[in-house]
């Protein structure tokens, strides 16, 4: 089936695509799991990029460091945080900054996600 220029332009602005510039958590939530989770600088600084929403090949590039290095770091993200995928880890870090917002008496309207 021929593509259509519609269908040309929606692959081309899916390739342009950048990441969201929102802050999804504070200072205070990035200590908290790493501290919860015993995640090295290393690793803190590639689940901070993946939250942002880059993938495996940009971090890479932006820590100057090979892809296969990058994913080895994943994989022992993934054995500490009890999880298979990076939508697991995100949503597993949301639910832990949420709970710990509760149990130290924060309203989560007021935070930062």
């Amino acid at each position: 089936m021929p593509q259509t220029q519609t269908d040309l332009n929606c692959r081309s602005n899916l390739n342009q695509l950048e990441p969201p510039g929102v802050v999804l958590f504070s200072k205070r939530d990035w200590s908290y799991l790493q501290r919860r989770y015993n995640i090295t600088p290393r690793e803190l600084e590639i689940s901070q990029l993946l939250c942002r929403g880059l993938v495996n090949e940009e971090i890479a590039k932006s820590l100057n460091i090979k892809h296969g290095t990058v994913k080895t770091h994943i994989r022992n993200l993934y054995r500490k945080i009890w999880v298979r995928n990076k939508i697991s880890m995100f949503l597993r870090f949301v639910g832990d900054t949420n709970n710990s917002l509760n149990k130290s008496g924060i309203d989560k309207q007021q935070s930062p996600i």
